[in-house]
């Protein structure tokens, strides 16, 4: 995973900020976790120790959604790329203001969020993840690697966004 990409893009037509001095939380962390079941939880608990050790000033619900996204992330490498992608990465990419969580397979197959069917019972994650980035202020995507697999991700503001005002 390129290290570079974890920044997340800049808004088209805003400058790049000039690189502060690093804060004490942040940086890069990655990890591995076989393709199996038992990897969900051990992924999840391995974030949100993170994130608690580097004292990520993180409110409770940004830390339960950062969990929720690594949850149906590495959930989806381990149901649908395991054949294809024994081992799955996690990296936490953590900025002065954002946080961004990203998962890599192997597999090259560039999954699309699903439209609700509720006559099913599975196949929502990335709708899911989709939904919970959205609301939270962040982006996130999904990019081809180097390798041929794929790595998708989610950049959440550390600060929650201030509400939009229309002026009339």
């Amino acid at each position: 995973m390129d290290v570079s990409g974890s920044v997340p893009p800049a808004k088209e037509g805003e400058p790049a900020a000039a690189p502060a001095d690093p804060l004490a939380y942040e940086g890069v962390w990655r990890f591995t976790v076989p393709a199996v079941e038992e990897s969900v939880p051990q992924a999840r608990r391995a974030v949100r120790d993170l994130l608690g050790r580097q004292g990520v000033p993180a409110d409770r619900d940004l830390v339960y959604s950062l969990l929720l996204i690594v949850s149906e992330l590495v959930t989806n490498s381990v149901r649908h790329a395991a054949l294809l992608s024994p081992e799955v990465a996690v990296e936490v990419a953590i900025g002065r203001e954002w946080v961004r969580v990203a998962v890599e397979d192997n597999h090259p197959y560039r999954p699309k969020a699903l439209e609700a069917d509720f006559g099913q019972t599975g196949g929502r994650g990335l709708l899911l993840v989709r939904e919970v980035t959205r609301e939270s202020g962040g982006v996130c995507d999904v990019e081809h690697t180097s390798t041929g697999g794929k790595v998708i991700w989610a950049a959440l503001p550390l600060v929650a966004p201030a509400p939009r005002t229309t002026v009339v």
